[in-house]
């Protein structure tokens, strides 16, 4: 943990090849990091930018360009898998999320079938799979966790949405008999960047509409008391350069939680931000806040509704990006 009496648990939203084998293995020695997460926009960038994936890619012009894909990424998350397990072997955390193929977000058993599939293939414990918040995607979280595969539930911009992630893994665990690690990755920076241009012309303050969605959706999942269910912030990059580059991390500092970072972002709340609990923020405060929106004419609602098929769009034209370009 990095920081153990709130189990609050800092994880690199990072993966590229070289990274892994020299600076990634720093942050956890260091104590800094204790998981990763991935993501398609993630390995499109690593793939096309990074001349460390040539070499493998030479050997690979006998498959399809999904399966140069999942070649390329099953071979980081291993190599991700194996740095961690340390971690995982000591109950430190140690995942690693790999998420399924975007394109089948509104097909449970597709999912199902690839979330198996990319578990067996990359042959290790401490590895999550990722899956979206739709409808979809609640059937199949379920199916995975009660496989005993641990997932990341990813793309949540809703309490509604939240709410389901949890009540999937409830049902899945009382199908295990047993409660495997589950978090439900809810996206902050996002809704700031979307909205703040408009508030702000509206009088309203800014640089709090992101993090006081996500306390609302983490005081509910904490309520639900769902074993090995943790809420794990993400997108917490800073959009806005007036903020300070941890903005989003220490303002989210939150008992049984996991914030999932930029390195960038990382380094800058080690050094500089402050290492206190900051939620749960009072319900009167988060509402007052959102009452304030409402009367301005902003419907938050249809807002959150365009981020959730906006995230779905900007992952599907990654992943489209990665098999064009192989």
């Amino acid at each position: 943990m990095y920081i153990k009496d709130l189990r609050f648990s800092l994880w690199a939203d990072f993966i590229e090849r070289n990274y892994l084998l020299g600076e990634f293995k720093e942050l956890i020695r260091n104590g800094i990091v204790n998981g990763a997460t991935s993501n398609p926009a993630i390995f499109k960038n690593a793939i096309l930018t990074s001349d460390a994936y040539k070499e493998q890619l030479s050997t690979l012009e006998h498959l399809d360009a999904k399966q140069k894909y999942e070649a390329l990424a099953i071979f980081d998350i291993q190599r991700a898998s194996d740095i961690l397990k340390p971690l995982y072997e000591a109950g430190d955390d140690g995942y690693v999320s790999i998420e399924v193929d975007p394109f089948l977000c509104d097909d449970a058993k597709a999912t199902v079938e690839e979330g198996k599939r990319l578990y067996r293939e990359i042959g290790r414990e401490n590895v999550m799979i990722k899956v979206p918040a739709t409808n979809a995607g609640y059937e199949a979280m379920e199916e995975l966790s009660a496989s005993g595969i641990a997932v990341n539930a990813t793309l949540i911009f809703k309490k509604a949405q939240a709410i389901e992630c949890a009540k999937a893994f409830e049902r899945a665990n009382k199908r295990n008999k047993k409660a495997i690690d589950s978090v439900i990755s809810v996206f902050v920076s996002r809704i700031d960047r979307a909205l703040d241009t408009e508030l702000a012309k509206k009088g309203i303050a800014t640089a709090l509409s992101g993090i006081y969605n996500s306390a609302d959706i983490y005081n509910e999942v904490e309520e639900m008391k769902v074993p090995k269910c943790r809420v794990l912030f993400a997108s917490t990059g800073v959009k806005d350069d007036s903020l300070p580059q941890h903005y989003y991390v220490e303002k989210l500092l939150a008992y049984n939680s996991v914030n999932t970072a930029p390195i960038d972002t990382i380094k800058a709340f080690h050094a500089n931000g402050l290492k206190e609990k900051a939620l749960p923020i009072e319900r009167k405060v988060i509402e007052e806040h959102f009452e304030k929106i409402r009367k301005s004419g902003i419907n938050f609602d249809k807002l959150l509704d365009s981020q959730i098929s906006d995230g779905l769009k900007s992952f599907k034209d990654a992943f489209n990006d990665i098999l064009e370009s192989l």
